[in-house]
Parts: C-alpha cells; sequence; structure tokens
C-alpha cells in the first residue's frame, strides 16, 4: 500500500507515492508532476535506510536521554537571554524544515525570545528574490503558476539550469515545446548547460551582466512602444525614474546582434514568461537583477495572465513555506513587517507572547561573524549544514566552534556541523514526520509518514516546543501537527486583515481527519472563495497605495578579476545529488554519475594551463583551497570555471566549494555572490592516484581523495603521497587487516592493483599508480561483496561475460555510457530510439540533454 506524500528535494513539490519498502512512484493525481518524477526522487528509497542515523538524543558525544537534553538547552538558552540579552542567541534553520517546524520556530524566537535572530538557508537561495518582489510589489509574492510556463509562446530562462536543479518543470517546458514548436525558449547563463537543449537561443551572458540585459529590454520596450501605458498608468510608479537609469549603457557580454535579437524577441511577445533562479539571485546586485527582470513585466502588464510573468523557482522543498511563516531573519509570519509597528502588534496580540521582536535579526552571514566575535553564546542549528554551505565554510565552521553552547538537530549522527555541536537532537526525518511544504507556485502539499520513528527521535515542532515548554513559555502546548497548522492558518487572518497577499483562512479549524486527507491546494485559501489563481492581472499591489514599483536598477561595471585570481568561479549543483548530499550520498545509483568532485574548464582555458581532462587541479582563492578532477568541456565560459557543490569533510576534505566562496553580499537581501569569486587554478601532481571498492564505509584519514556509495558498499577515488607499503594502505582503507591478499605490481610503472578476499567473497579492490585510474569501475563495483576470481579484476578489467556498461548517463535506469554508445553504433540516432533500445531516459527523463549529446558526438557520420 502506497502513501501520498510529497519529494523532499528541490521547490517543484513532486507528489510522490511511497511505500515502507522503499517503492517510490510519481503521484498521477499531484498538480505539480502528474506522475512524473526526477533521478533523484526516483531514487528516494535507497536513501531511506538507518545507516549513520542518529538515534537517540547526544551530550558531548555521548548518548542520553531527552529529558536532561532539552532541559540542558533549554536552561542554556534561558541564562544566555536572562545575562545577555535576547539578541545573543539565534537559531539557524532550513527549507527542509516543514512549515510546522518553521512556525513553531519562528514563533519561539520572535515572540517569545524576543529577537529576530532567525535566519535560514534559503537566505543562500532566495533572498534576493524575496526583497526583489517586497520592493516591486510590496510583498513577497509569486504571481503566476506553472501552467504560465506551457502556455507562454517565449520561455526565457535566466541563471536557472532548469533540466538538472528543476528536472520536472524542465520535462514539462520540453512537452510542452514538442506540442506547440512554435514555442521560443531562451537560455540566459554563463555556461552552456544541459537546460541549453530545450534552448533556441543560449546567451552565454557576463556574471553579473543580467541587470544591463534586462535594462536594455526595457529600453527596447519603451523604443518599440510595447509600453502598457493605461496599466503602467493605473497600477504602478517610478517608470520614469527606472527608464532613466535602464537608458545608462552597461555591460551584459553579448555581441551587439546578440543583444538586438534578445530584446526584440522579448518586447514583440505578448505571451513571455521569464524563469529565474539562482544565477540572478546569489549575487552581490542579486536584488537589482530581480527588480531588472520585474520591470520589464510591469511596463507591459505582462503579469499574471495565462502565459505571462516573472517566475522564480525556489531550490527548496520548503523555501516557500518557510518565508511564509517568517523564516528569514527580516521578515515576521504571514508577508509581514518586523518594521511596521501595527505588524508586529498584531502578531503578538494573536500569538499573546510576552514580547516580540522590534528590529530585524541577523542574516546569515553577519549571523555567523556574530558568532566568530562572541556575540553569540547559544547556537541552535537545524536540518542544515553551513559549515558546508555557507560561503567561507573554514571560517564559519571556526565561528561555529567559538559559540559557547551549540545545539544542532539533525537525522545524522556525523556531519560537519554536527561535529561541532555540545548537543545533537534526532530529528524525524522524510517518511517518518508528517507536516506541510508549499511548492514554488504556492501549492501546499502534505508530506505524511510512511515508516515508523526509529529509535528516540522526534519531529522538529514537537522538540521546539518541548524546549520553549521548559523555558517557561506558554503557547506550544499542541497535541500534533495538525494543530500547529491550525494555528498557522488561523494566524493569516492577521495578514487578511492588513490586506496582503497570505490567506488561509478557509484551512482554519481543520479536524485531524481532514488535515490526514489534505489534497494539495494552492493558497490564498480565504474563508470564501475559490483557492488560488494568479496574482497582479487587474493591479492589487501591496504598497499602501496599491501600486507597483518599478526600481532604478544600475548595471554594475563588470568585475575584473585580479591577477593573482584570474578565474571567475561559478557554483552550482550537479544533476543526481542535492545539496550536502545527506540524503542522496547513500544511493549507489546516484552517486555513480558524478563520483567525486570536479573543476569544469574551458579547452583554451586547459590548453594554457597544461591540464587535460581527469588530470588533478589546485583551485584557491583568497578564503580556500580544492583540489578537483578536471573536466575540459566547451560549455564553460572563457575565464570562468564551474564547482559543484555538494561535496563535505565525510566525503572529500578536499574538494569542497564553501571554502573558496568568499562572503560578499547583496546589501539589500544579504544573499551571498556564491557564483562571483575569484580563484587560481594549477596542476596539480600528487605522488600517486588510486580507485578503491569495498564492502565496508571507507574512512580516508591522511589520504585525500571523494568517497561514494557503490552498488554493494562503497567507493573512492583517491590520491596523496606515496606509501612505503601499498597492501598495509589497502587493508586500512577498506577496513579489512585480515583479509587474504592478491596483488600484481609494475615497479616500472610504480602502479598496483591489490584484491583483497574474506570467506572466499571479494571484499575490496585497490588499484593505484601515478596518474588517474584507468578502470571498468562499473563492472569492477558490482564484483565487490561476491565470489570471485581476482585476477582479471586486478587487471583492472571486466569479465568476458561482463560487458563493462561504462560510466552512469541514466540514473534511474542504470546505463552507462558504453551501452549508449554501443545503441547509437547500431543504428539509435534518436533520444526515443535510444530509450527503446537501452530503457536511458524512460523514467524521469533528466539524463535527455546528455543521451541527445552522446547521439551528436558518436553518430557516425555518412560518407559522401
Amino acid at each position: 500500500m502506497s502513501t501520498c506524500t510529497t519529494c523532499p528535494y528541490c521547490g517543484v513539490g513532486c507528489g510522490v507515492l511511497a511505500g515502507a519498502d522503499g517503492t517510490i512512484k510519481g503521484d498521477p493525481n499531484h498538480p505539480a508532476n502528474a506522475g512524473r518524477l526526477c533521478s533523484k526522487g526516483t531514487q528516494l528509497g535507497e536513501t531511506i535506510g538507518l545507516e549513520g542515523r542518529l538515534l537517540a538524543p547526544r551530550l558531548n558525544g555521548q548518548d542520553t536521554d531527552w529529558d536532561s537534553a532539552l532541559g540542558l538547552v533549554a536552561d542554556t538558552f534561558r541564562a544566555a537571554i536572562d545575562e545577555h540579552g535576547p539578541d545573543s542567541v539565534a537559531f539557524y534553520v532550513s527549507g527542509q524544515l516543514l512549515t510546522e517546524d518553521y512556525y513553531a520556530a519562528n514563533k519561539l524566537m520572535k515572540g517569545y525570545i524576543g529577537s529576530a535572530n532567525i535566519d535560514t538557508n534559503s537566505r543562500l537561495c532566495m533572498a534576493s528574490s524575496v526583497a526583489g518582489h517586497k520592493r516591486a510589489f510590496g510583498s513577497d509574492t509569486v504571481p503566476g503558476c506553472y501552467e504560465d510556463i506551457e502556455e507562454a509562446d517565449l520561455v526565457v530562462l535566466v541563471g536557472s539550469n532548469l533540466a538538472w536543479c528543476h528536472p520536472v518543470l524542465y520535462q514539462r517546458l520540453v512537452a510542452a515545446k514538442a506540442a506547440r514548436p512554435g514555442m521560443r525558449v531562451v537560455n540566459i547563463d554563463p555556461r552552456r548547460t544541459a537546460t541549453s537543449d530545450v534552448a533556441d537561443t543560449h546567451l552565454s551572458v557576463a556574471p553579473d551582466g543580467d541587470v544591463a540585459l534586462f535594462n536594455a529590454v526595457l529600453c527596447r520596450i519603451v523604443d518599440e512602444r510595447r509600453v502598457d501605458a493605461g496599466y503602467v498608468a493605473t497600477h504602478v510608479n517610478g517608470f520614469d525614474v527606472a527608464l532613466d537609469a535602464a537608458r545608462a549603457a552597461g555591460a551584459t557580454g553579448l555581441s551587439a546582434e546578440e543583444l538586438d535579437r534578445f530584446t526584440k524577441l522579448w518586447a514583440g511577445t505578448e505571451k513571455v514568461v521569464t524563469i529565474y533562479s539562482q544565477g540572478v539571485n546569489q549575487s552581490v546586485c542579486g536584488t537589482d537583477k530581480v527588480n531588472a527582470i520585474l520591470n520589464c513585466h510591469l511596463a507591459t502588464g505582462r503579469i499574471g495572465r495565462p502565459g505571462m510573468g516573472p517566475f522564480s523557482v525556489t531550490g527548496q522543498p520548503n523555501a516557500m513555506g518557510g518565508r511564509e511563516v517568517g523564516g528569514l531573519a527580516n521578515m515576521l509570519a504571514n508577508h509581514l513587517d518586523i518594521e511596521n509597528p501595527a505588524h508586529r502588534a498584531a502578531m503578538q496580540g494573536f500569538w499573546n507572547s510576552p514580547t516580540i521582536c522590534k528590529t530585524p535579526g541577523l542574516k546569515a552571514v553577519d549571523l555567523y561573524r556574530a558568532c566568530a566575535e562572541g556575540r553569540i553564546k547559544a547556537l541552535w542549528v537545524m536540518s542544515t549544514n553551513p559549515a558546508v554551505s555557507m560561503p567561507e565554510a573554514d571560517a564559519v565552521a571556526e565561528a561555529i566552534r567559538a559559540v559557547p553552547f551549540v545545539v544542532v538537530s539533525d537525522i545524522l549522527e556525523r556531519t560537519d556541523t554536527g561535529d561541532l555541536a555540545d548537543v545533537l537532537l534526532p530529528a524525524a526525518g522524510w517518511g517518518e514526520k508528517s507536516g506541510t511544504v508549499t511548492n514554488s507556485e504556492r501549492v501546499i502539499s502534505r508530506q505524511r509518514a510512511f515508516l515508523p520513528r526509529p529509535g528516540q527521535v522526534r519531529p522538529d515542532w514537537q522538540i521546539i516546543a518541548d524546549v520553549a515548554r521548559r523555558m517557561g513559555f506558554d503557547g506550544f502546548d499542541w497535541a500534533d501537527e495538525a494543530e500547529v497548522f491550525d494555528e498557522y492558518a488561523r494566524s493569516t487572518t492577521v495578514s487578511r486583515d492588513f490586506g496582503r497577499d497570505l490567506d488561509l483562512t478557509g484551512l482554519a479549524g481543520l479536524r485531524r481527519g481532514e488535515y490526514d486527507a489534505l489534497s494539495p491546494i494552492q493558497w490564498p485559501v480565504p474563508g470564501e472563495g475559490a483557492p488560488g489563481g494568479r496574482f497582479f492581472a487587474e493591479g492589487g499591489f501591496f504598497h499602501a497605495d496599491g501600486k507597483a514599483k518599478m526600481l532604478p536598477t544600475v548595471a554594475p561595471q563588470l568585475a575584473t578579476p585580479p591577477e593573482s585570481y584570474p578565474f571567475t568561479l561559478n557554483t552550482g549543483r550537479v544533476r543526481d545529488h542535492w545539496h550536502t548530499m545527506t540524503r542522496t550520498g547513500r544511493s549507489a545509483r546516484l552517486s555513480r554519475h558524478m563520483a567525486e568532485p570536479y573543476v569544469e574548464l574551458h579547452p583554451e582555458d586547459a590548453v594554457a594551463l597544461g591540464l587535460r581532462d581527469a588530470d588533478l587541479a589546485r583551485v584557491s582563492s583568497p578564503t580556500g583551497i580544492a583540489v578537483l578532477r578536471v573536466l575540459i568541456t566547451a560549455r564553460a565560459r572563457r575565464g570562468s570555471v564551474f564547482v559543484p557543490m555538494h561535496w563535505t569533510k565525510h566525503t572529500a576534505a578536499d574538494g569542497r566549494v564553501g571554502p573558496l566562496v568568499a562572503a560578499d553580499t547583496d546589501p539589500v537581501s544579504g544573499q551571498p555572490a556564491s557564483k562571483g569569486g575569484f580563484v587560481a587554478v594549477e596542476k596539480y601532481r600528487p605522488g600517486w592516484q588510486g580507485f578503491l571498492a569495498c564492502v565496508n564505509p571507507i574512512a580516508l584519514g591522511q589520504v585525500q581523495g571523494a568517497v561514494a556509495a557503490a552498488p554493494n558498499g562503497f567507493s573512492a577515488e583517491l590520491f596523496g603521497e606515496a606509501p612505503t607499503d601499498w597492501e598495509a594502505l589497502a587493508r586500512i582503507l577498506a577496513s579489512e587487516p585480515n583479509a587474504v591478499a592478491s596483488q600484481i605490481t609494475d615497479p616500472a610503472r610504480g602502479a598496483t592493483r591489490i584484491a583483497l578476499e574474506r570467506d572466499g567473497d571479494l571484499v575490496a579492490l585497490f588499484l593505484a599508480g601515478p596518474g588517474p585510474v584507468e578502470a571498468a569501475r562499473s563492472h569492477l563495483l558490482t564484483r565487490i561483496g561476491q565470489p570471485a576470481n581476482p585476477l582479471p579484476l586486478l587487471a583492472g578489467r571486466n569479465a568476458a561475460d561482463r560487458p563493462d556498461p561504462g560510466p552512469t548517463v541514466c540514473a534511474c535506469m542504470g546505463v552507462g555510457a558504453n551501452d549508449l554508445k554501443a545503441a547509437i553504433a547500431g543504428g539509435c540516432h534518436t533520444v526515443e530510439a535510444l530509450g527503446e533500445a537501452t530503457q536511458a531516459g524512460t523514467s524521469c527523463g533528466s539524463c535527455k540533454p546528455e543521451l541527445a549529446s552522446l547521439i551528436a558526438t558518436h553518430t557516425p557520420v555518412a560518407a559522401e
């Protein structure tokens, strides 16, 4: 029997049918995905095991009971507040919390402790969008719906690798374009990404050239008389000032011809949707980028109507829910404003709380600076890993270490942040907890439990409420998550009465059974009238005069890299991993697509640096160093490098991008500029490189490299200084001191290959040499834990009856590059034909751009 729940990954908010046995299917009745799932969602069943789970509270590394742990947390926070004031404590929370969890944390900090020092990792993702919305609309309102993407005649993607980061939306776009070939798609990104596969045009804009680009669009709108004069006159302020600023020329990095074609296309297309994401938000001018986009839609009145509008796609499953309940340090619940005394008084009155925060709290970067300076005496981190994900991550780890008392609520016993905690609190994970999330189009969906809660784990809202009561606060006596949701829904009467956008009063008073059965529903959900819909087609903005504001956005001068750090650093995600891999890192299938961190370089830059594919490179910035595998591709922009964000000290200590990123922020939103730093790149020559596959978890110790889940155990890509005893090293890495060893060495090449057997089974394979190891990895990994003749495996080859599938391309169906190349050689020259022959791309479709690339590269060319 399956349970209807919601995927815990990106902000698309896909419905999932989940079984307690790990069976995962897309929910055909959910409006976001209609049964589709991406590779990450498809493999959720591989991520729900209990290996490495935190199952009991811990104090200084030792298991303890809940009463002792919660009592210590409550007493310590209370003592800090009494001695140093409410601003001496802080919460750092997560877009992976459920709305009920977020609501409880926000209520405790802002309404009872009386500080706004609660920020969220959504600050790293969507804060510039929030700030841009508030400046333009008067509230953080996403005006459109997913259907707009399918109804548009022009879809413009800006700083959004939709194919990898929001794959189900990407597949909806692909299907819409196939059904209406006249639809145009433009992809604006410094890199040519998988998303470019669907685009008619790819514009390789310069980093931070987006403001100048959309200012040019606004000018074209005016020059071609495309302004909706009636809409602007009735519903918009600031048009003339915004246009004056846009007239100031700015650099985009595009040719005059590219700029002319794009601005003409945007201005001349009525039904246009502009989708933007992290490439816009993660910038020192991120808020201005957002407002430059919004200006174009406001000037044309292309907002709030079918097939048109600006669309911010969120990165996390509940970034929107967090924003709704005030999870950011500069917001009150229900899209109300901390700076507004009437808003504060109304929320305090609803909560009947003893106090209310009076000023915005510390945003993420400033919060950790305050930790380093000793201003934060007690810190509680919930469901996130800032020692990895924050910019200047090494400095953030030291800042957390400097806080006298640190609490971490998480599902894992070991994370980079959890390792710094005084108290660890075991939180319920996906499949074990129940509540709601809100996706990028404002649809509220239920996450439902389908697994028993293991050990002593508890849902986050309950942990927060337990601490609040121990601190002496009333107002946290909820019996279950349904009561938390009911209070949240009732609290939106406050925002409704102020004439704001967020209205869930139609969901207030749900009985437990009604809450359990709640179907996906788009807000607003008024007490009377139909729920959902679009905003702003007829005005109705949330500034005091009811009008929107067009903002003057001045294109920044494009930064010139310093001589010592000549490359622009771009960071982001890979297709099959999520954040810091606490979930996806458990899946062998997901780990095979990209098994180690890498640096993506343009071929001309690689030649200048003397680098070849699969070399190692040392990437350095003023704040950190990483050693990364080299990936050379024309997708990269010349002078720019791309490094993914997912690896941690536990998975690749030398491959983390966080330490490389400077803590520069947008002055309005406080969002870090994670895509705009500068780095140096040089060849790195270790004494040796190696590959290890084994049944046991791999502890790298003094050896450098990256570890990953494998079909029957674990694998690692390794490098370091050459040891004096290869066999001893293999035994240590594989945790197999007593296994029987077989070894082949080549002294002339400095290479060695070692197999370890225990009780007749192959428990480890270790291959090492002076350079990158060439081996049929996919095949070797399947032999671990099996009876096997080690001799052919020591050669790094597959057995005769086991063709090597090659590197995994389709994670869902486990199809490798070699199998796909063989099918292409056999006549499969379309993505559909490849799917029929190999099943690749027939599940989630996330790999289809890579399938198309393989076809283009390997299809035989007929002789003329």
